[in-house]
């Protein structure tokens, strides 16, 4: 990671959050991409719980610092001592990622102040709907704007 090119803020804020994971041992963060549809949702909630490579498993969704940023992604394997990443929305994995840049995975997700399904693997639908999402934009585009009519419905 090439600290000089990361904006001071970030890598205080990226910091801080490890530090709390350290010394809590779990944390809350929101989220605001959409690399995990259908799964996770700009705006929900992960509780995220402090745990090394070795404890993460396949369908964990990782937390890790990276370039300064963060990104919650689904483990899909691993690679010795690293473990490969995907968001279920993009087509391709992330480069390994290290014990160094894990900071946890996902125990809770919550939206909208309620619990939805505990993270893991997704069923049949969610993969269905993923791997949609991963080939066509336009897929992408219609989720989000169905679940924005939704919300504005008021329809759970």
């Amino acid at each position: 990671m090439v600290w000089d090119a990361v904006a001071p803020a970030e890598r205080s804020k990226i910091a801080l959050f490890s530090d709390l994971l350290d010394r809590v041992g779990e944390a809350r963060i929101r989220v605001s991409g959409s690399s995990m549809l259908p799964a996770i949702w700009p705006g929900d909630i992960l509780t995220i719980r402090r745990c090394g490579v070795r404890e993460a498993r396949c369908g964990d969704i990782a937390l890790f610092a990276r370039d300064g940023r963060l990104f919650a992604h689904r483990v899909v394997a691993r690679d010795g001592d690293r473990l490969v990443t995907r968001g279920d929305s993009v087509p391709s994995p992330d480069a390994p990622v290290s014990g160094a840049e894990l900071l946890g995975v996902a125990r809770s997700i919550s939206r909208g102040g309620r619990p939805v399904a505990a993270p893991g693997p997704m069923g049949v639908t969610g993969r269905l709907v993923a791997a949609a999402v991963r080939r066509s934009s336009t897929a992408s585009r219609i989720l989000q704007r169905g679940r924005a009519l939704r919300d504005r419905l008021g329809v759970s």
